[in-house]
């Protein structure tokens, strides 16, 4: 089992350095709380090697998604060319 929770954890990590690189890159603040919360979720798995982190890490992201402070992506119009 705590195999499964550092794996866990590590995908926690990865996704929350993906996301701060998105705020670098975007400077949406919704990816940077998102970013740390996946972050010290994982994190904090890793120190008390523990399923329940990971839990509620995952829940809180889910939250901040709920209230709205995920980036909308929209679609680009990939077959047009500039002046159709």
């Amino acid at each position: 089992m705590i195999y499964v929770i550092y794996s866990f954890a590590s995908l926690f990590v990865l996704l929350a350095a993906v996301m701060l690189f998105a705020y670098y890159r975007s400077s949406h603040f919704g990816l940077f709380i998102m970013g740390v919360t996946y972050a010290a979720s994982g994190l904090l798995a890793f120190a008390i090697a523990h399923w329940w982190p990971l839990v509620a890490g995952f829940v809180l992201a889910w939250l901040l998604r709920l209230m709205g402070l995920e980036p909308r992506v929209e679609p680009r119009d990939e077959g047009k060319r500039d002046g159709e």
